[in-house]
């Protein structure tokens, strides 16, 4: 035994040493994080991730249109409904990256074909609801810790992140990268990746040339980061609609909603709608068939 070990024991054997160490043990149980109960994933279809209770909260209703709603987007429809189905019974899929022009969508339609296919596949043998779980962009980083929580149930799970993409000295690629291919145990079996974002390659330009300008070997530099989005199966791109798919929207929804107006005078209210904000897409055409409900007195819900 050393003299160090001999004061230690020392200390320990004096007078109210035992009540201090029990002070300091409460204390640090206060400070430690409570432990979250684990989650009912029978009680909701759709969950928000929550790493800093490291829990998935339910959520009760989701905010989404129906499939049939959503306009001007026939392809990307068709084969993300088809790459969902296939996961949901079990078969292979990829993972997804639905890029392009704002308001056209795009986790529009993640929500909606999550609806889509627990609806279509309810009711056949064994199958079990897909999970929707939303993870928000700053979060993940904390990736790593969510795929325990997952691999191990018998559920499948559509992890979802809406408006991904990364900023100079932002460093949460990485944590995609191996989640999604890269770490020695890979992406569990009953998880697929969905995310959403106005950058096919997920970082902006100017970062990527910097990283061109900087580095050793600048082909290495760059191959890092452009091969995030090679990590995604399917690219889904989302383009500006033209002006007869805008009006397709518009009349679908004012049908769908039974909105009474005379066609004539629907295309040009939504036209000019169209015009003062400067866009003509999904979103703006939502926003006309808002308001003009509101001003009919109905509700859009």
């Amino acid at each position: 035994m050393t003299s160090h070990d001999k004061d230690i024991l020392a200390a320990l054997a004096a007078p109210g040493a035992a009540e201090a160490l029990l002070r300091i043990a409460r204390a640090l149980e206060r400070l430690a994080p409570e432990c979250a109960p684990a989650a009912d994933l029978d009680s909701a279809d759709a969950f928000i991730w929550h790493p800093e209770r490291g829990a998935l909260a339910p959520v009760a209703k989701v905010s989404r249109v129906e499939l049939a709603l959503l306009r001007g987007i026939d392809r990307v429809r068709d084969i993300l409904v088809e790459n969902t189905q296939r996961f949901a019974r079990g078969f292979a899929a990829n993972n997804a990256l639905l890029w392009g022009a704002r308001g056209m969508g795009k986790s529009s339609l993640v929500k909606a074909v999550h609806a889509e296919i627990n609806g279509r596949l309810a009711g056949t043998p064994g199958f079990r609801p897909l999970k929707l779980i939303e993870i928000h962009r700053e979060d993940i980083e904390s990736l790593p810790r969510l795929m325990p929580l997952l691999r191990e149930s018998p559920h499948r799970f559509l992890l979802f992140c809406d408006d991904l993409s990364f900023d100079a000295e932002d460093t949460n690629y990485k944590s995609l990268k191996a989640v999604l291919e890269g770490s020695i145990e890979g992406r569990p079996a009953n998880v697929l990746f969905y995310a959403t974002s106005n950058r096919r390659h997920l970082l902006p330009r100017d970062m990527i040339e910097n990283e061109r300008s900087t580095a050793i070997n600048p082909g290495e530099a760059v191959e890092e980061k452009v091969a995030l989005s090679d990590r995604f199966g399917l690219w889904l791109g989302f383009h500006q609609c033209s002006q007869d798919e805008y009006l397709a929207m518009v009349e679908g929804y004012a049908k769908y909603f039974r909105i009474e107006v005379d066609r004539v005078a629907l295309e040009a209210a939504a036209l000019e709608w169209a015009t003062t904000r400067g866009s003509r897409n999904g979103r703006t055409a939502w926003q006309f068939i808002q308001d003009l409900a509101g001003h009919a007195g109905k509700s859009v819900e």
